[in-house]
């Protein structure tokens, strides 16, 4: 078992990596960072981080790496290397555990879960839910793949960032549930998106609709979290437009490869490309229901704030 005397490697430092690593610190983890953008790995080693060069630097350093990037191409440059910066592949050491906690392809995760085989080394796959909030708190959903030995090695570093950790198959598992969470996610802010619009045409106080019906069936995370967001006309982003569009084409792709339609998802991708091309990729996600405003001419408002 990992003890909190160890050090974890950490790559990417960005919005949700930072509180991450900040977390396996407070855990009692020494961690040595590496990120794209060095001035992030500085203001980390303020706080007690080392800082590597490379991300084979923090193979090197490190049994356990975490990897917290933003695609499957982002992780697939740290693994194998770019720009004259050698990747994790060139550092890593026999039975050291890789956790890639980024949302990339499943195809992507057991092609590199191969490669760190060949060099006695595992891979965990390990994508989250819980938004730069549950990051901030440590209380991330944790998917996880691979082999149960490897996530036994690490999951004490993994109880340091999250509340739940689930061992959801072998390697490429945890990347599905990801895409999963996804799916129910959005069509979730679909749902409702749709509600809101209707009840505001209607005559009726979107706000009084929303406490009416947060704590029923109907109830959801989007309700409770994202409603009162937009009747506030508060777009600011928990979670970007632009990252939601990834992870949608990474399940519309798994999906086409099963020869399996997803109609509701495929939906919510193209309303989403709406708000895009209106609102920019880093908008938050509850701007859903500004594409639906600009299909029906209704603007969803209440100078009340829902009690839910």
């Amino acid at each position: 078992m990992v003890t909190t005397r160890e050090t974890v490697g950490f790559i990417g430092l960005g919005i949700m990596g930072m509180p991450m690593a900040r977390n396996l610190m407070k855990a009692g983890f020494g961690v040595v960072a590496h990120n794209r953008t060095m001035s992030k790995a500085a203001a980390l080693a303020a706080e007690g981080t080392q800082v590597a060069g490379s991300p084979a630097e923090v193979a090197r350093a490190a049994r356990v790496v975490v990897i917290c990037v933003t695609a499957s191409a982002d992780v697939e440059r740290v693994m194998l290397g770019t720009d004259g910066l050698p990747g994790v592949i060139e550092g890593v050491q026999p039975g050291s555990v890789v956790i890639d906690m980024s949302t990339i392809s499943p195809d992507v995760t057991r092609r590199l879960g191969g490669l760190l085989a060949e060099r006695g080394s595992s891979l965990i796959d390990a994508p989250v839910s819980g938004g730069e909030q549950g990051a901030i708190n440590g209380t991330l959903s944790i998917m996880c793949g691979g082999e149960a030995v490897a996530l036994d090695r690490v999951r004490p570093v993994l109880e340091a960032m999250g509340t739940r950790i689930t061992h959801c198959g072998p390697s490429g598992a945890g990347q599905t549930v990801k895409l999963c969470n996804q799916i129910a996610v959005v069509l979730n802010n679909l749902a409702m998106a749709e509600a809101l619009v209707f009840c505001q045409r209607s005559g009726v106080d979107p706000a009084v609709m929303l406490e009416a019906i947060a704590a029923g069936a109907a109830g959801s995370w989007q309700i409770s979290n994202l409603g009162p967001k937009v009747i506030a006309r508060d777009f600011a982003p928990g979670f970007k437009v632009g990252l939601q569009q990834k992870d949608l084409r990474l399940a519309l792709e798994a999906a086409d490869g099963l020869d399996l339609p997803l109609p509701g998802t495929a939906l919510v991708h193209q309303l989403f490309r709406a708000v895009e091309h209106a609102h920019g990729p880093d908008t938050g996600t509850q701007a859903l229901v500004r594409a639906l405003e600009a299909l029906t001419g209704v603007e969803v408002h209440s100078d009340r704030r829902p009690v839910i």
